[in-house]
C-alpha cells in the first residue's frame, strides 16, 4: 500500500531530518552514554569553550539582563527599530563609511537576509549562483521558494579563487534568465574558512561590470563570520571595491548578530544594501519589508534593543569588542592548530584563513563520516568532503582530529 501523504511536495525533496542537526543529536546521545571526554562533536556552528559550553559575551549578557519590558515585549517595526538599523549599519561597516545610499532591514539572522534577497531579486524558476562548497541551507531556501541552486568551482587546481569558473557560470546562467542572485560567503567562508582577497574581489567586479546592462544582478555578500576573521578593518577593505559596480549590480550585505554578539537563539540580523541611487535603496527597503511581512511579519525586539543599546554607549561597545577579540584569538588558534596538524600528518584540507570551519575534500564523505561516528568523532559530510567545526572543539581536539580522519580515509 502506498504511503498516504497530506503535504504537497511541490517539486521539493524533503528529508526525514536536517542532516547537520541529526548528526549533532547523535553526538549528544553518545556523550550522554560514554561521556564528553570520549566524544568529539565538531558539528556545531557556534562558539563553545574547551568544556563544550556555549560562549556568551558577558557584556552582551549584562545588556540583555538590563532591558526594560518595552525593549523586549513590544512589537518591533517590520523593518526593524530605527536605532537598531543605525547600529546594524555601523556594525557591518565599522570604520568604512560607504559613499553610496545605504538601507538596512531587520531579519531573523543572516538566513532571513538570504531568503528575502532570493525572493525579491529573482523570479520563480530562476537559478541562484554560489560556490560548489556552500552552506547547505542555501539550497533549501532557494528550493523552498521555487528557485534552484547552481554552483561554480570555488578553487582552481592550485587552490586559488576560480574567477574563470565564476565568470563562465555567470554568463551561462544569464543567457537563460534576466536576473541573478549571486551569494559569496566571505570572509571566514562556511564551510572552508577561505576569504576572498581584494584582488579576487576586483576580478569579481570586473566580471560583473562586463555583463549586459539589461540584466539585473544582486550580489549578496554573506558576511556572517566577518567579525571572527581577524582585524575587523582589514577584512572590510573590500567594501570600497563593491562601490565601483555598475548600476545594474546591487551589492547587498547579509549581516548576522548571532555570531558577532553571541546571541544565536535571538535570530537577529540585517540585510543592508549599497545602492547607487536613492530610488534603488528605497525600493530595496520596500520590497524587503513586504517580504518580511509575508513570512515572519516582524523580528524579535530583544536582540534589536541589545544591539542598539550597545552602540549607544561607547564604553560598552569597547568592552564588547575587547571580549570578542579574546574569543576570536582563541578561535584562530584552534583553526591554525588544525591546519598545522593536517599538514604534519599529510591530510589535505582546503585553503583556510579563519572562521568557524575547516573542510577536508574526500570521496564518499557520508561513508567516512559514518565510520568516524563509530569512533566518537562527529563531522558534517558535504557533497565534496567533510566539514569540521573548530568553533566547537578545543585546540587539543583540533590537533587530534586530522590523523583520525586520515586513518578513516585510508
Amino acid at each position: 500500500m502506498a504511503e498516504f501523504i497530506m503535504a504537497a511536495q511541490n517539486g521539493r525533496t524533503i528529508p526525514k531530518e536536517d542532516k547537520i542537526f541529526g548528526i549533532s543529536n547523535r553526538a549528544k546521545k553518545m556523550i550522554s552514554e560514554v561521556g564528553a571526554e570520549n566524544v568529539i562533536n565538531a558539528t556545531i556552528g557556534a562558539l563553545l569553550n574547551d568544556d563544550g559550553d556555549l560562549i556568551v559575551l558577558s557584556s552582551v549578557d549584562d545588556t540583555y539582563m538590563g532591558l526594560e519590558p518595552d525593549e523586549y515585549a513590544a512589537y518591533a517595526p517590520i523593518g526593524g527599530t530605527p536605532d537598531f538599523k543605525k547600529a546594524a549599519i555601523s556594525a557591518a561597516f565599522r570604520n568604512y563609511k560607504p559613499g553610496c545610499y545605504v538601507e538596512a532591514v531587520a531579519t531573523p539572522g543572516g538566513t532571513g537576509s538570504i531568503r528575502n534577497v532570493i525572493s525579491n531579486y529573482t523570479c520563480p524558476g530562476d537559478k541562484v549562483l554560489t560556490a560548489d562548497w556552500f552552506w547547505s541551507p542555501y539550497k533549501t531556501i532557494a528550493t523552498e521558494i521555487g528557485r534552484s541552486l547552481d554552483t561554480y568551482e570555488l578553487f582552481t587546481e592550485d587552490r586559488k579563487f576560480n574567477i574563470a569558473s565564476f565568470s563562465t557560470k555567470v554568463d551561462e546562467i544569464l543567457a537563460g534568465q534576466d536576473r541573478l542572485v549571486i551569494i559569496i560567503n566571505t570572509p571566514a567562508h562556511n564551510p572552508t574558512g577561505y576569504a576572498l582577497t581584494n584582488e579576487d574581489w576586483q576580478n569579481v567586479v570586473d566580471c560583473l561590470t562586463n555583463v549586459s546592462a539589461e540584466k539585473r544582478i544582486a550580489l549578496l555578500v554573506d558576511a556572517a563570520y566577518i567579525d571572527y576573521a581577524g582585524d575587523e578593518d582589514k577584512y572590510r577593505e573590500f567594501f570600497p571595491i563593491l562601490e565601483t559596480l555598475p548600476a545594474n549590480v546591487l551589492p547587498i550585505i547579509a549581516y548576522s548578530m548571532s555570531k558577532t554578539f553571541t546571541i544565536y537563539g535571538m535570530r537577529c540580523g540585517a540585510t543592508i544594501c549599497m545602492a547607487p541611487t536613492a530610488e534603488i535603496a528605497e525600493e530595496f527597503r520596500r520590497v524587503c519589508e513586504f517580504s518580511s511581512r509575508g513570512t515572519w511579519s516582524n523580528c524579535a525586539r530583544a536582540g534589536q534593543s541589545i544591539i542598539a543599546n550597545i552602540f549607544a554607549d561607547p564604553d560598552l561597545l569597547q568592552k564588547v569588542n575587547e571580549e570578542r577579540k579574546e574569543i576570536r584569538d582563541m578561535l584562530l588558534r584552534r583553526g591554525k592548530a588544525f591546519e598545522e596538524e593536517a599538514a604534519r600528518v599529510g591530510l589535505p584540507i582546503l585553503p583556510f584563513d579563519s572562521g568557524f570551519f575547516v573542510s577536508i575534500p574526500c570521496d564518499d564523505p557520508d561513508a567516512i563520516s559514518a565510520k568516524l561516528e563509530k569512533e566518537g568523532i562527529f563531522l558534517v559530510p558535504l557533497a565534496k568532503g567533510l566539514r569540521v567545526s573548530v568553533a566547537s572543539i578545543s585546540e587539543e581536539k583540533c590537533r587530534e582530529v586530522p590523523a583520525k580522519v586520515l586513518a578513516a580515509m585510508q
